[in-house]
């Protein structure tokens, strides 16, 4: 593997830049650089177009797609780049650099190890999360703390969902969490249950994907997640703006969303951001948080986020500085990780 060549992408100016920020809900498998995803692909003899926009049409997603599962099968790109522990290693690195370019601060990063491990089964989870810790590890010297969380995915057998369980709990010094992901839409939570509660057991804070896709089961796959699964935030969730009973369910137990806008709107799970539902959900009391997801596939980062919001949905700073206060609380992280880099004093709740 040849060292990395690319620099970070250039830092673009916005009225949020000052702002130090939280992203609680990023995939590190898919949080590739696009120069550096060319670079991997082309070391691994994959004929790429010769044009930046024909690469962008072929391996990024920047347009709306037909549905969640369109989108899912567009991540195979990076998941054929992740095949060595040096690679894994310089995307996590490249990944915490870009954060802490941008002013965020408080970053936690999720990766499915069985989504890495497959197609390449030379990798066991051992040596994936090791590759890992260790672009973490390189990072210590920026001002930003960094969480990790392991992903089940539904899609995949609760044996499997199982041996990925105990391999986070026995690795609990360097993961903060668990999360369940990938197509919601026709892969019930429930079966995961026991995983969950092992979990919880075992020191494991817990987020869960759900409510995302404008599906039937949307709204009540919140319930399960929050009720069965202990969810205490959940990535999404945007579904439940259509439901004013479970609206009132969420903000009287207090839980979290990680909000994606733009993920959502090229998932088709939002129309467009001038109608996607994070105003209303603000509006009802809901404790919501902006992130990016896969900013590498999407090619955006959080401040594009902030744009966007800012001018499809009227966001202001003060709401912008609102959620970063609850992002900051919900994080995974330890506290006293969380409190060496963001200003704020976080022991109290966010008003």
């Amino acid at each position: 593997m040849s060292s990395s060549t690319n620099s970070a992408p250039s830092k673009k100016w916005s009225p949020w830049s000052h702002l130090p920020k939280v992203d609680l809900h990023r995939h590190l498998d898919c949080s590739i650089r696009p120069s550096t995803l060319r670079e991997r692909l082309k070391e691994q003899g994959v004929v790429l177009p010769s044009t930046d926009r024909e690469f962008r049409e072929q391996f990024l997603v920047t347009e709306p797609m037909r549905d969640l599962g369109s989108v899912l099968r567009k991540f195979l790109a990076a998941q054929q780049a992740l095949s060595t522990p040096d690679f894994l290693t310089r995307v996590t690195r490249e990944c915490i650099e870009d954060a802490a370019e941008e002013g965020i601060r408080i970053l936690e990063l999720r990766y499915a190890p069985t989504f890495i491990q497959d197609g390449h089964e030379h990798l066991s989870f051992e040596e994936i999360h090791a590759a890992i810790v260790a672009g973490v590890q390189s990072c210590r010297h920026l001002p930003i703390a960094v969480g990790l969380i392991a992903i089940l995915q539904r899609i995949k057998p609760v044996a499997v969902a199982e041996r990925v369980t105990e391999f986070a709990i026995a690795h609990r010094d360097t993961f903060v969490g668990l999360d369940l992901a990938d197509n919601e839409v026709g892969f019930d939570a429930r079966p995961f249950e026991a995983c969950f509660a092992r979990a919880r057991a075992g020191g494991l804070r817990i987020t869960v994907h759900a409510g995302e896709a404008p599906s039937a089961d949307a709204v009540e796959n919140v319930r399960i997640a929050a009720e069965r699964l202990g969810a205490e935030r959940i990535g999404h969730g945007i579904q439940i703006a259509q439901d004013p009973d479970m609206l009132r369910w969420v903000r009287d137990r207090g839980l979290v969303l990680e909000v994606c806008p733009t993920s959502n709107v090229l998932t088709q799970a939002a129309a467009s951001i001038a109608e996607h539902p994070l105003r209303r959900l603000l509006d009802a009391g809901i404790k919501c948080t902006l992130n990016t997801d896969d900013p590498g596939v999407f090619d955006l980062d959080l401040t594009h986020e902030y744009n966007a919001v800012a001018q499809g949905l009227g966001l202001t700073e003060v709401e912008f500085r609102q959620m970063n206060e609850i992002a900051a609380r919900a994080s995974f992280i330890p506290l006293e990780l969380r409190q060496i880099v963001w200003p704020s004093s976080l022991d109290q709740p966010a008003r």
